[in-house]
């Protein structure tokens, strides 16, 4: 006697197909990510697709075993999942529309293959064929025929674990990475401000001191991957996923937003969210907020007050924030894209004299073209301070206000006290920010305190997985003087990114510092072809050649130095230190005194840990420099 005939179904409309047998949507053949009742809802939809589904009929079809939950709640964040997968909107649908207050219609064309499938017998394959092409009426016992279906077909038990889940605990969440929003705009061009509005929902999430929160630049090499959920989660290390959406249209912005489970891809909330551009920085904060809540995060008073602080804001100070934005976190190394996000916070200013987050920007651009001798420190600095003033005079509560101006109290000011302040209250502010810990770390290093900067090296590990954690470490070792550890650091940082000149920096200045000075110049001269002739490359090269009895060699840079010097600023400590290697302490020195009378960055970096200065300790003359500078002892 032969098997009944089971019917495996496959509904296809436009691009995408949903397999019946293996519960699974596919979008031109690769795997989207949905299950649970968001899978249910559009399985019902597809088979009654051009007829109304009643929310009635979904509640009693999906919902009915569950008295506990909130069905329009969860009904809602079904439908707004579904169509943050099929990238369609419920102000212009192309699949699904409401019908407020009673229901659901599928509205696209919709195709069904049907496969019989028997006993092992030499018929058994068959060939898949269309049989139904819709816009055709289908009676309501499909509805049945589908659920019958997917439990015969083994997605039962699934579904009983589902159920079983709902009513049970919501999964331990301590720790969540944002991937990257998806620009739904098709225009390639608002790339930039996607991107942005990604890097300002992780900035608003770690202000959640219950949360790790995983920095902007772990998270954005996942852009446009095909890697599964629970990969990635294991990748860095998390319990939940934020994954989502933005679509503009001129100044209206909607962000659909959803929480998975990352070990087990598990869909946990969902939320679509409508505002004008003007209203988008509290958008922002009502997501995170949400988020916060829904993996159980408690708010202090003071993260609670600073999420309700944000304000309406210009829409193109704004747009010309995120363009800012855009262009100093992609390539904060180079002057040019440095001087590019300037000139956007300055016209985010310009537009809006009220904006904060445009100070606090202008302040870091400033800061870090002084660092690449973009622009001279004098102005850099005095631009910097009253940009960073008006920032926290307007949002006291800006978390990376406060780093930067840590940076500046260390770098320029030569105030340590101030500098920890100023860190630690970053921290305080936003206890995620990875850029506030790995600044923490490497001022502790310098300041001597080991143990301290190790813990906020790990630290700074947990939330940072790209080059700028491994730079930090390498930082760390160097400002101790631990050359054994930067040589371990810098060989691990070289083997992640091979192709950061600073790694092969820092490596080389460990070689050196072990006595091994081969390894150290070629390490110095992969460092200085990297990064294009980085003056502080090219110092280091010249003093390894002085060291190393190669004096033709360093007397060689040094006259390309000063010869630069005439078109360009090259500072006078990098000239010193070649000097020492050399043996010329007199000059040396006059260089040294150069450099501090004009304040230069180097000397709070670089003086109290060089090695290239060690011949040079035991002079009065630079026992006076250390006591004028007034390093902590």
């Amino acid at each position: 006697m032969s098997t009944p005939a089971l019917a495996a179904r496959v509904l296809r409309f436009d691009t995408f197909e949903l397999d019946l047998r293996t519960g699974e949507l596919r979008k031109r053949g690769v795997k989207l990510r949905l299950q649970g009742q968001p899978l249910q809802v559009l399985a019902i939809l597809l088979e009654s697709a051009g007829n109304l589904v009643t929310r009635e009929e979904l509640r009693n079809q999906i919902w009915q075993a569950d008295t506990f939950v909130d069905f329009d709640h969860s009904l809602h964040n079904a439908i707004a999942r579904l169509r943050e997968v099929l990238g369609d909107s419920a102000e212009t649908p192309r699949y699904i529309e409401t019908l407020p207050r009673r229901g659901y219609r599928f509205i696209a064309p919709v195709g069904v293959s049907e496969i019989e499938s028997r006993e092992p017998s030499a018929q058994s394959e068959q060939s898949s064929e269309p049989l139904v092409r819709v816009g055709r009426t289908k009676t309501r016992p499909a509805l049945t025929l589908v659920l019958v279906t997917l439990a015969t077909l083994g997605l039962a038990f699934w579904l009983v674990q589902t159920v079983a889940h709902r009513a049970s605990a919501a999964p331990s969440l301590r720790s969540v990475a944002v991937l990257p929003l998806v620009n739904l705009s098709g225009d390639p061009e608002q790339d930039y401000f996607v991107d942005g509005m990604t890097d300002e929902l992780i900035t608003d999430l770690a202000k959640v001191g219950a949360l790790r929160v995983i920095s902007r630049t772990s998270v954005m090499r996942y852009k446009g991957t095909k890697k599964g959920l629970p990969e990635i989660a294991k990748e860095l290390n998390v319990d939940a996923i934020v994954e989502g959406s933005v679509l503009r249209s001129g100044n209206q912005v909607r962000i659909t937003a959803q929480l998975l489970h990352g070990p087990t891809d598990r869909h946990l909330w969902a939320e679509s969210y409508e505002r004008d551009l003007g209203d988008v920085l509290r958008l922002q904060s009502e997501v995170a907020q949400v988020i916060a809540k829904q993996v159980r995060a408690e708010l202090t008073p003071q993260q609670q007050a600073a999420f309700r602080s944000t304000h309406l804001v210009n829409p193109g100070a704004y747009e010309a924030y995120l363009r800012g934005r855009f262009y100093f976190t992609n390539e904060f190394w180079k002057p040019q894209s440095l001087r590019m996000a300037k000139g956007y916070f300055e016209e985010s200013i310009r537009k809006d004299p009220r904006f904060g987050l445009a100070y606090a920007g202008l302040a870091d651009s400033y800061v870090f073209l002084a660092l690449a001798d973009g622009i001279s420190r004098e102005v850099a600095y005095r631009s910097a301070k009253e940009a960073i003033r008006k920032a926290l005079e307007l949002d006291e509560t800006i978390g990376e206000a406060h780093d930067t101006l840590g940076v500046m109290s260390w770098r320029f000011d030569w105030n340590w006290d101030a500098a920890e302040r100023e860190f630690n209250r970053a921290i305080t502010l936003a206890p995620s920010y990875s850029c506030a810990h790995e600044d923490r770390a490497v001022f502790l290093s310098f300041l001597g305190r080991r143990a301290e900067a190790l813990a906020e090296v790990a630290k700074s590990n947990e939330l940072d997985l790209g080059p700028s954690s491994t730079m930090t470490e390498s930082g760390a070792y160097y400002q101790l003087r631990d050359y054994q550890g930067l040589v371990e650091a810098g060989r691990s940082g070289i083997a992640s990114f091979p192709n950061e000149w600073i790694e092969h920096y820092h490596l080389g200045a460990g070689y050196e510092g072990t006595g091994k000075y081969l390894e150290a110049l070629s390490e110095y001269q992969k460092a200085a072809e990297l990064s294009g002739g980085n003056l502080d490359a090219i110092a280091a090269l010249g003093h390894a050649y002085a060291v190393s009895g190669r004096k033709a060699e360093a007397q060689k840079i040094l006259r390309e130095m000063q010869q630069k010097s005439k078109n360009t600023y090259v500072s006078p400590y990098l000239v010193a230190t070649v000097y020492a290697g050399l043996g010329e302490k007199d000059r040396a020195f006059q260089f040294l005194e150069k450099a501090y009378l004009e304040k230069s960055l180097d000397i709070p970096w670089a003086l109290k840990a060089d090695l290239r200065l060690d011949n040079l300790r035991s002079d009065p003359r630079f026992q006076d420099l250390v006591r004028r500078i007034g390093y902590p002892l």
